[in-house]
């Protein structure tokens, strides 16, 4: 088949761009050619027949940023223009994912969370009704919703409640649904009757994963650490939900000098700059200047060389130089660096995350120090700190996980799901 991709953006370290990859390289697998129409493309080496830019798609265009102020962050007084400007632009998106299903031939169209989040107003109307106007088979692939972040996306307009509540998710007769864990199936089926095909995020067990090999020699060596540093790696993007500031209030209780913090995403998606100043603020209140690392220059999703040969490193090599993983989210869908870190056999701490942590990755019997409500209490530091210093046992708490995770989250599992899922 050939299946059709839109989405925001592809690549960088967002989840939602992250997973997406990976059911591109298992559609591959299967046999299938992946075309995709993005807003944004990040670090992917795409062919033009292949690729398509679209940057009015983008979260960052003049036309999303504008629609997403109007509607939520600085409400007009009268949406009237607003109202009409949604209109007028979707039906222009519309016209052209009409357009690029024609001319690359697509069977099946795959949205990628783009029908779930109203993160993109006009981009989801439009997907909508390309999806009515042409009865193309769709799968909406669907990492959050609205209702799970509060306030985010409740308007003073009713005119915008209404497009939300119409829109999210897309509920045609030719579409069929993933969802990421078990709470969203549970909801999609208990407040719209929907059918849906609970997909976990996975990775690759098959293939070598945060190896230390050559290319990775110098890591620790750019980020400005020593070969003897106790390296703790969170592997997540600068969000408020991320929990950072319990990792580095677990630094702070470990009372160890040679114990470092390497946080390897970027703050571009904290509104405002508002959580990353909280964590430079509690990193100078608790004098840990020298033993929290920002390596977002560093390190990207993939490997690449720059301007005159300058390297930045993947996540995998991140992983490579990690004793263990901090990882006290308060929520996620469903948690790519819990699954990345299994994988690369390196031992995780965790919060207790809603809504999935429990039900749909604790409860498979992987080895963890789990946090409740983000107490970082004696008890638990004492658990990390055994896992940190104690070789024999970070090891067997690291293989333990692997073969979980290989049995749980592995491309295989992903495969039996997408053939599911392409059954209309």
């Amino acid at each position: 088949m050939r299946i059709g991709i839109i989405i925001g953006r592809i690549g960088g370290v967002d989840g939602v761009a992250l997973e997406t990859e990976k059911w591109m390289e298992v559609f591959q697998r299967m046999g299938h050619e992946i075309f995709i129409l993005s807003g944004q493309f990040e670090e992917v080496e795409l062919d033009d027949t292949h690729a398509t830019l679209y940057p009015v798609l983008s979260f960052f265009s003049p036309e999303c940023e504008w629609e997403q102020n109007e509607a939520f962050f600085d409400p007009v007084d009268d949406p009237t223009a607003l109202l009409e400007d949604i209109e007028e632009v979707s039906n222009i998106i519309a016209a052209r994912i009409k357009s690029w299903i024609g001319e690359k031939q697509i069977d099946v169209l795959l949205s990628e969370n783009a029908s779930a989040l109203p993160s993109h107003l006009s981009m989801a109307l439009g997907i909508w009704k390309a999806v009515e106007d042409t009865g193309i088979r769709t799968i909406t692939h669907n990492h959050d919703f609205h209702w799970e972040r509060g306030d985010r996306y409740v308007s003073p307009h009713e005119g915008i409640n209404e497009i939300v509540k119409k829109y999210f998710p897309l509920d045609l007769p030719s579409v069929k649904h993933a969802v990421i864990n078990t709470h969203a199936q549970n909801t999609l089926r208990d407040k719209f009757n929907m059918d849906t095909v609970n997909v976990p995020n996975v990775m690759d067990f098959d293939i070598p994963y945060g190896e230390r090999k050559p290319e990775n020699d110098n890591l620790l060596k750019d980020l400005g650490l020593d070969k003897g540093d106790i390296t703790l790696f969170q592997v997540t993007r600068i969000v408020g939900r991320k929990g950072i500031e319990v990792a580095i209030d677990l630094v702070h209780k470990l009372e160890d000098k040679k114990v470092k913090l390497i946080i390897t995403g970027n703050h571009h998606d904290d509104e405002g700059g508002k959580y990353y100043r909280k964590l430079i603020n509690q990193i100078h209140d608790l004098g840990l200047a020298d033993q929290v690392v920002f390596g977002e220059h560093v390190i990207q999703n993939h490997a690449w060389k720059g301007h005159k040969g300058s390297v930045k490193y993947s996540l995998s090599d991140a992983y490579a130089y990690a004793n263990s993983c901090t990882y006290f989210s308060t929520y996620e869908g469903f948690g790519n660096a819990f699954v990345e870190s299994v994988l690369a056999k390196t031992p995780i701490f965790v919060n207790n995350y809603e809504p999935v942590y429990a039900t749909d990755i604790g409860s498979k019997g992987f080895k963890t120090v789990m946090l409740t409500n983000n107490e970082l209490t004696d008890e638990a530091v004492n658990e990390m700190k055994e896992i940190i210093y104690d070789e024999k046992l970070n090891k067997e708490v690291a293989e333990h996980n692997f073969e979980l995770g290989k049995q749980h989250f592995s491309y295989a599992v992903l495969q039996e799901k997408l053939e599911e899922l392409l059954k209309f």
